[in-house]
């Protein structure tokens, strides 16, 4: 399916780790996983991410390399 013809909706998704992805509306969430309040078209979805999700290190990784000093 052609992105442009893809109707679906989405949600956006983020783990512990603060990753972000999508997941189709309505569908369960992957374990490890939870919705963020976003849900839209894949190209508004994915438009938050690239807002929101500015450094793409895992969390655990930020938090030691700032421990490192």
């Amino acid at each position: 399916m052609e992105e442009s013809e893809d109707r679906r909706r989405y949600q956006v998704v983020v783990n512990d780790e603060e990753q972000y992805s999508i997941w189709l509306d309505g569908s369960d969430v992957p374990a490890g996983w939870r919705p963020v309040g976003v849900s839209g078209d894949r190209a508004a979805c994915l438009a938050h991410i690239d807002e929101v999700w500015t450094d793409m290190r895992p969390r655990s990784l930020r938090e030691w390399l700032a421990s490192q000093g």
